[in-house]
C-alpha cells in the first residue's frame, strides 16, 4: 500500500515539473511581464486593522503563509505566542495558565493543522529573526522562549515549504520590527487584571539619516485562576541599524529573556502530584549583511542562540524524592540567499543553511543523587535553489510556474533532498495556485539523550534512523473584491512517513526505528471583509481528517471570528471568538502503536476589548484606555483533562505612543 502511495506521488510531482519546464520552454517570451511586481508576494493587499490575521499571503513560488502583525496581536489584548495565535486558522493551542508555559507540551504549546504534538522531537519549529529558538535537547519548542514583544510580524508556515526554510514541516517566525521615519517614538503599556495579572511594556525607537534602532522590554505577571497556576515572562530586546550604502545594510538584533511557570496540577488530585515549575531563559543574537539592487537582493545571517529550560521539584516514582532536570541548549550557524532577476524573465533563488546544535542536561534529586548527560551535537548543511517564471500581467490572464529542490547534508544522518514544484494561475483579482513541496525532518538531540540516559537498554539504535518525511499537497483559491473583501479556500494533503519511535519487546532489547505514518488532510476557508469603512469581518474554518484519528490538537472543526469597529470617533470594539469540535489531546508518544485517550469536549469562547483614545485627532500623540474581558461566555472548556480554563475574566489598562 506505501508503495502504491509512494508512487502515486512521484507521479503528481513529475506531472507538475514536467508542466513547469514545458511551461518555462516552450511559451512565447512576450508573454512575460515587463514590471514583475514583488519577488516573494503576488499582491500585498493593504488591510488596515484588520482582526485575527493580517491576511494569506501566497508567494511565486505557490507556497502560502499567513500573517499576524503588531495590530493584530494588540487588538486580540495578546501577551504571548498563544494567545497571538489562537484564532489564526489551521492552528490550535493548549496551555494550563494566563501567563506562561508549563514545559513544551500540553502546558504551552502551538499545533499546527494536526502537526506539532510529537514529544519529544516535534514537527513544528520556532524561529526569532530567521535564527532557531527552541529545546534542542528534546527537539521542540519552549514558546516563553519566543518573547513576541519584538515582533512586527509572526510568520505561520503551516507546511513544508524547501525555499525558505529546512529541517521542520511547518516554522512559526517571529520578524522583529525596525523603523522607517524619521524621528524618534516611544510606546508603552500598562495594565491590570483579574488574578493579580499586571503587565507592563516599553519600547523606545528612532531613526536618524542611516542610523536606526529600538530598544524595549516587557514584564507580566499572574497569580494564576488556580493555586499554582502563576506565571511570569520577563524580556529585553534591542536592534540597531545602518545602512551602509544606497544598497547594502547591517543590523545587529539581540533578545535576552527569562521566565517561570508552575504547573497547578490536576484538579482534585493530590497536591503531592504536581509537577513542579519550568524556568525558561534565553540568549538571542542575530547579524544580517543585506543587499537591495534592481537585479538582485538577498542577506547573510549570522547567529548564535542558547539557553536553559529547567524542570524543578518534579515527583519521582519514589515517594518524597522529587528530581530538578536542568536542560542547556546552544545554536549557531550561517543563513545565507539571494534572488536574481535573470535575463527571459527568469527568477531564480538560491541559498545556503548552516546549523549547529548542542546540549547536555544534569539531573539532581532531593535524596541526594546525581545524573549528568554529557554534550553532544548535530549540524546540518542545507544548500537550496529554486526556480519561477511569469507569464503575462496581472491586467488580464497569468501563470507562474516554479520548481526547486533542498539538498540535506547532515553529520549523523543520511543526506536527503527536499523537492517542490508549483504553478500559479491568475485573473486579475482572482488566483489560483497548486503545488506539491516534501517535507524533511531529522532526529535531534533527543535520540541520543534518550538512548544514553533514559532507556540505556536502545543502545546505538537511534544512528540506524533515518529523516522523518512528509509529502505536501496543496490547492487554493483566493479571490478579492476590491477593497472589500478578500476570499481564500485552500485544500491540503499531508502523507508522512519514516516516523521514528521506539518498538518495545518482544522481543528485547527496545529499538528506534523509522515505522510509523500518518495522514492528514483537509480544507481551510477564510473571509475577510471591509463593509464599511469603520468596521472589518474576518471568519476563518478548517476541517481536519487525521490517519491515525487520535491525533492531538486536531479537531475535525475549528471556527473562528473577529472584528474591529470604530463605534466613534475614538471608541473602537473588537471581538474574537472560536468554537471546537472535541479532540484528542496530550503529546504523541514516540512509541510503536501508541495510542492517545485523553480527549476534551468541544467548546465555544467570547473575548472582546473596548478602546477608548483620550486624544482628539489629529494628533502627534496616542494615549488609548482599554477594558477587555476573555472567556465573556463563561465556559467551561480545557485543553487537557482536570486543568480547566479560567472563566469570565477582564483586563484594563493605557497604551501611549509619544
Amino acid at each position: 500500500m506505501n508503495s502504491k502511495k509512494n508512487i502515486k506521488f512521484f507521479q503528481c510531482f513529475v506531472v507538475i515539473l514536467q508542466l513547469c519546464i514545458i511551461t518555462f520552454c516552450f511559451f512565447n517570451n512576450t508573454l512575460y511581464a515587463e514590471e514583475k511586481d514583488s519577488p516573494y508576494l503576488l499582491e500585498d493587499i493593504v488591510v488596515i486593522d484588520s482582526p485575527i490575521i493580517e491576511g494569506n499571503f501566497t508567494d511565486f513560488f505557490a507556497s502560502q503563509k499567513t500573517v499576524v502583525t503588531k495590530d493584530q496581536i494588540k487588538e486580540l489584548n495578546a501577551h504571548d505566542l498563544e494567545s497571538a495565535l489562537r484564532r489564526t486558522p489551521g492552528v490550535n493551542i493548549s496551555r494550563y495558565n494566563p501567563v506562561g508555559s508549563f514545559g513544551g507540551a500540553e502546558g504551552g504549546g502551538v499545533f499546527i493543522r494536526g502537526m506539532g504534538s510529537s514529544r519529544p522531537g516535534g514537527e513544528i519549529k520556532t524561529l526569532v529573526d530567521g535564527a532557531p529558538m527552541y529545546m534542542s535537547v528534546w527537539n521542540h519548542p519552549l514558546l516563553d522562549l519566543v518573547s513576541i514583544d519584538s515582533a512586527n510580524t509572526i510568520e505561520v508556515y503551516k507546511s513544508p515549504q524547501p525555499q525558505y526554510f529546512g529541517n521542520a514541516l511547518g516554522v512559526i517566525n517571529l520578524v522583529p520590527g525596525e523603523p522607517y521615519e524619521e524621528g524618534f517614538v516611544t510606546n508603552g503599556e500598562l495594565s491590570a487584571g483579574s488574578y493579580e495579572t499586571w503587565i507592563a511594556k516599553l519600547q523606545n525607537s528612532g531613526k536618524i539619516d542611516r542610523f536606526n534602532y529600538y530598544v524595549g522590554g516587557a514584564f507580566k505577571a499572574s497569580d494564576g485562576h488556580r493555586t499554582d497556576a502563576d506565571g511570569e515572562l520577563k524580556n529585553l530586546y534591542g536592534r540597531l541599524g545602518y545602512n551602509l550604502s544606497d544598497h547594502w545594510t547591517f543590523s545587529l538584533f539581540t533578545l535576552v529573556n527569562d521566565n517561570y511557570a508552575k504547573d497547578p496540577g490536576v484538579e482534585g488530585e493530590d497536591s503531592s502530584l504536581k509537577a513542579g515549575s519550568y524556568e525558561t531563559r534565553a540568549n538571542l543574537a542575530t547579524v544580517t549583511l543585506g543587499n537591495d539592487f534592481s537585479w538582485t537582493d538577498g542577506e547573510i545571517k549570522i547567529y548564535r542562540s542558547s539557553g536553559e529550560g529547567d524542570w524543578l521539584n518534579n515527583p519521582t516514582d519514589t515517594d518524597g524524592v522529587t528530581e530538578n532536570l536542568f536542560n542547556d541548549f546552544l545554536f549557531y550557524g550561517v543563513k545565507a540567499k539571494q534572488r536574481f532577476s535573470l535575463t527571459g524573465g527568469f527568477e531564480l533563488l538560491a541559498g545556503i543553511d548552516w546549523d549547529y546544535t548542542c546540549g547536555n542536561y544534569d539531573k539532581t534529586l532531593s535524596n541526594g543523587n546525581t545524573e549528568v548527560w554529557e554534550e553532544h551535537d548535530f549540524n546540518i548543511l542545507s544548500p537550496y535553489v529554486a526556480l519561477n517564471r511569469q507569464f503575462g500581467t496581472k491586467d488580464g490572464f497569468y501563470f507562474i510556474p516554479s520548481a526547486g529542490i533542498r539538498y540535506y547534508e547532515n553529520s549523523d544522518f543520511d543526506s536527503e533532498t527536499a523537492p517542490h514544484a508549483g504553478m500559479i494561475f491568475g485573473y486579475k483579482d482572482s488566483r489560483l495556485h497548486m503545488g506539491y513541496a516534501r517535507g524533511v525532518i531529522y532526529p535531534g538531540l533527543d535520540v541520543a539523550v534518550m538512548s544514553e540516559m533514559v532507556i540505556p537498554m536502545l543502545g546505538e539504535s537511534w544512528k540506524d534512523l533515518t529523516a522523518e518525511k512528509t509529502d505536501h499537497f496543496e490547492m487554493g483559491i483566493q479571490h478579492d473584491f476590491g477593497e472589500r473583501a478578500t476570499v481564500d479556500l485552500t485544500f491540503f494533503y499531508e502523507d508522512g512517513k519514516n516516523r521514528y519511535v521506539i518498538v518495545p519487546p518482544p522481543p528485547p532489547p527496545p529499538s528506534y526505528s523509522n515505522i510509523e505514518s500518518f495522514t492528514i488532510q483537509g480544507v481551510e476557508a477564510s473571509l475577510t471583509a471591509r463593509p464599511l469603512s469603520d468596521l472589518t469581518l474576518f471568519t476563518g474554518v478548517t476541517w481536519l481528517d487525521t490517519d491515525p484519528t487520535d491525533l492531538p490538537y486536531a479537531p475535525e472543526f475549528t471556527f473562528s471570528a473577529g472584528l474591529n469597529w470604530t463605534l466613534f470617533d475614538r471608541v473602537k470594539l473588537s471581538m474574537d471568538c472560536a468554537w471546537l469540535t472535541d479532540m484528542f489531546v496530550n503529546s504523541q508518544a514516540r512509541k510503536k502503536d501508541a495510542e492517545n485517550i485523553s480527549e476534551v469536549d468541544g467548546y465555544f469562547v467570547v473575548n472582546g476589548k473596548f478602546t477608548y483614545d483620550i486624544l482628539t485627532k489629529p494628533s502627534a500623540y496616542e494615549v488609548e484606555l482599554f477594558l477587555s474581558g476573555e472567556n465573556l461566555t463563561d465556559t467551561d472548556y480545557e485543553y487537557l483533562p482536570g486543568y480547566p480554563m479560567p472563566g469570565i475574566n477582564c483586563m484594563a489598562g493605557i497604551t501611549f505612543k509619544l
